[in-house]
């Protein structure tokens, strides 16, 4: 039903997932542009169709609502919400050779931008293992959470400008949403702020956000783009203090490796813990593991599961 060969396809439906590369046929779990290319087709929820026009023009899509199953030629393909960005998707696939799940990114935690995340029973899962290491068991989201925003007060108290680091798409979102629900107002970078319009246009709502046009508020939080990318530079911020907020932050010096003032482990991704919970849910009999460790697939192993790496070699996916 499955096979890889210079990316993860449905056999029976040429129908190329996540692949980056454009195909006549392609679903998209989420607008990361690491999961998509510009499809002669692109199969994908709503909120995804949105972003993806967003990021490649005017495209043809075929929308995916979630829980809502496509039947297609003997099989059945049905969209899940996968807790990572606005409109993210995990795609279970059902047949006559069985089930199957591919989780993308996902993340079973709380969000306040994306759809919880539902997991469901396939005999083959294909996962996302990013934080595949029990390094990256992360602290409690409230935690962190309560974290950002005390830090954020104590700085506009102080008459610093904070300057937030976030990917332009989804953990931007995420964070402007926790900071405007605590009553600290939001200025976006330009490109982010186009992506937050589209956020809104489709009933995310991010509160008090505005773009930022070269000049700080006083009381204002400013949303810029990671400090490795050429768009994150933004006039009118010397003297300010800089805030990275990833997952990758739950290593020790990592404010210093990304060169910033503080550094907060909050995540969109699953952490170990996480992905071992999953893997319990969907009791899958083959596990196939991607973008992660490979640690994460002898851990599995050890645990009992039939877990293999998803290597990029042309082959089947079996159960």
């Amino acid at each position: 039903m499955l096979h890889y060969d210079r990316g993860l396809k449905i056999t029976l439906l040429d129908l190329a997932i996540d692949v980056r590369r454009r195909q006549p046929r392609g679903f998209i779990s989420h607008a990361h542009m690491d999961h998509m290319a510009a499809h002669e087709l692109a199969f994908c929820t709503p909120a995804t169709a949105q972003l993806y026009k967003l990021r490649f023009g005017a495209r043809r899509t075929r929308e995916m609502n979630f829980l809502a199953p496509l039947e297609w030629n003997g099989l059945r393909l049905t969209a899940l919400p996968a807790g990572h960005v606005l409109g993210s998707a995990m795609l279970h696939v059902e047949g006559p050779a069985g089930t199957w799940l591919y989780t993308g990114d996902f993340r079973l935690g709380e969000s306040a931008t994306a759809e919880p995340c539902q997991l469901r029973q396939a005999d083959v899962l294909v996962m996302e293992t990013t934080f595949g290491n029990p390094f990256y068991r992360l602290p409690p989201r409230a935690e962190v959470v309560e974290r950002l925003i005390d830090l954020m007060r104590g700085l506009l108290a102080a008459g610093k400008t904070p300057v937030i680091h976030a990917y332009v798409l989804g953990k931007a979102q995420e964070v402007t949403k926790i900071l405007t629900s605590a009553g600290i107002p939001v200025m976006q970078h330009p490109t982010t702020y186009a992506v937050s319009q589209v956020y809104e246009a489709c009933g995310c709502s991010l509160g008090d956000v505005q773009p930022y046009l070269g000049k700080p508020l006083p009381g204002h939080v400013i949303l810029a783009p990671p400090r490795n990318q050429k768009v994150s530079h933004m006039a009118g911020l010397k003297g300010s203090v800089s805030i990275a907020v990833t997952g990758w932050a739950n290593a020790g010096g990592s404010a210093q490796r990304m060169g910033v003032d503080h550094a907060l482990p909050l995540s969109d991704h699953a952490d170990y813990d996480d992905l071992l919970a999953a893997v319990e849910q969907v009791r899958p009999k083959t596990i196939y593991c991607t973008h992660g460790p490979l640690s994460f697939v002898d851990e599995l192993r050890r645990a009992g599961w039939n877990a293999r790496p998803l290597d990029g070699q042309p082959r089947a996916l079996t159960a």
